[in-house]
């Protein structure tokens, strides 16, 4: 299969749990490790109990070396014998822990995988956060590595969804800057470990929580069909069911949730890093509202491939933003350059942004202007996070020849899916009409 799939030019990357065993807590069944030394091979506190940082009821001891010899052999044979292109480590903090139970970005484990003439050249993913005490660690692993950014997952939905859920409650929402940073790589997050902006994995779904299609159409979790009451899964998911709690046939709130839905697959794709799409949003899938179906083996969760116009239309939107993306951020710099490089934001009047502007919630219109190496423009994002229309004053800038103004091609608006308006050029300087809730993207 990994043949087949490499000779379609699709990598494979394996998401592997080292974190825990299906040996369970200390009452579990008596399968390998609890037999062969307990003691050595799963985390005990200092009165012999189990230490669970997992939520799975053991935790493997990374603080040993058998156990890292385990892992790091493990993965050679993954990566020799079926030429697995990468890693996903599934709860990733775990196998940093040292034998004080701190995750330690220097552990055995890290530095094995750095010197290893065949890991070390693979794909190296992490979750970067488990269970345990300070087992939020995004941001902190090593070079080499690229983290989910779970800064950037909230950041998103909290701009779209529960900020605006919010404001269209009556109350105030959320300002601009939560976005401007996950749209550019989360710098506060990532650059002090050295690394670039393509160590920020942006997502926006995965396989634990809500669907895309979820997260505009329910704002709480329903995982009754789990058994457990509903009490299992996450509460806080800044969802937005933008008027009525799951499906309905109300013609206005389905054209918001699907405009909702491209704008959060735009943002996506537009942003500075990894992107990854969690396979079933390009169609629109539905789990009902269960953000914690790992155990529903049944149509809940599998991809049902039948076009309906409305999968067909999230298609062909995630299509065309792919296409964007490519066309867009081909020549973007990963690094992090000095302030002001390569990214000019602009609010609706075409000024630069001041601090108290980035600070008002009552704000939420932004312009990114994009620069590849050398200081060619190339494109401009205009963000309307606002209910209604604004008229929106593109920047001013003088055409290359060096006299008159210069133009601005449209690309995309998610506002429209037939790209009725897609090539419309618009002076800079001059003022365009930006619907409600809308991105567009143009370019220079």
């Amino acid at each position: 299969m990994v043949k087949l799939l490499h000779a379609a030019g699709i990598e494979v990357i394996l998401d592997v749990v080292y974190n825990h065993t299906a040996e369970g807590g200390p009452d579990g069944d008596t399968l390998s490790f609890r037999g062969l030394g307990e003691q050595r091979y799963y985390r005990h506190d200092a009165h012999g109990r189990y230490l669970d940082t997992t939520g799975c009821g053991n935790t493997l001891n990374f603080a040993e070396p058998r156990v890292v010899d385990l892992a790091i052999e493990s993965l050679r044979y993954w990566a020799e014998e079926f030429h697995i292109d990468g890693f996903r480590f599934d709860l990733a903090v775990t196998l940093c822990r040292n034998a004080g139970n701190e995750f330690d970005p220097e552990h055995p484990f890290l530095k094995r995988i750095a010197e290893d003439p065949v890991i070390s050249k693979t794909k190296l993913i992490s979750e970067p956060w488990d269970v345990g005490y300070g087992g939020w660690q995004t941001g902190r692993f090593p070079k080499g590595w690229v983290d989910w950014n779970d800064h950037f997952r909230d950041g998103v939905r909290r701009f779209w969804l529960s900020d605006r859920g919010a404001a269209d409650a009556g109350m105030s929402g959320g300002n601009v800057g939560v976005l401007a940073d996950a749209l550019t790589g989360s710098a506060r997050v990532f650059e002090p470990s050295g690394r670039s902006r393509l160590a920020s994995l942006n997502f926006i779904t995965a396989h634990d929580g809500f669907t895309l299609a979820d997260l505009v159409s329910y704002d709480r979790k329903h995982n009754e069909a789990n058994g457990e009451q509903n009490r299992d899964g996450h509460s806080d998911n800044r969802s937005y069911n933008h008027g009525f709690e799951g499906r309905t046939e109300n013609e206005r709130i389905l054209a918001a949730r699907a405009l909702s839905k491209r704008n959060l697959m735009t943002t996506l794709m537009i942003s500075i890093g990894v992107p990854m799409i969690t396979a079933g949003d390009e169609l629109g899938r539905t789990q009902q509202g269960n953000n914690n179906a790992y155990c529903q083996d049944n149509p809940l969760t599998w991809i049902d491939w039948t076009q309906t116009p409305e999968s067909h239309d999230m298609l062909r939107s995630t299509k065309r933003v792919i296409r964007l993306r490519k066309e867009f951020m081909q020549a973007q710099d990963a690094g992090f350059p000095d302030k002001g490089t390569g990214l000019d934001w602009f609010d609706e009047e075409g000024q630069p942004m001041t601090a108290a502007r980035w600070h008002d919630p009552s704000l939420r219109v932004v312009q990114l202007l994009v620069s590849s190496e050398g200081g060619a423009y190339r494109g401009l994002l205009v963000i309307n996070g606002n209910k209604d229309d604004q008229k929106v004053v593109l920047p001013k800038l003088v055409a290359e020849s060096g006299a008159g103004s210069r133009m601005f091609e449209l690309r995309l608006t998610t506002s429209e899916l037939n790209d009725r308006r897609q090539g419309a050029l618009v002076a800079a300087g001059e003022r365009e009409v930006v619907q409600g809730n809308t991105i567009n993207v143009y370019r220079t």
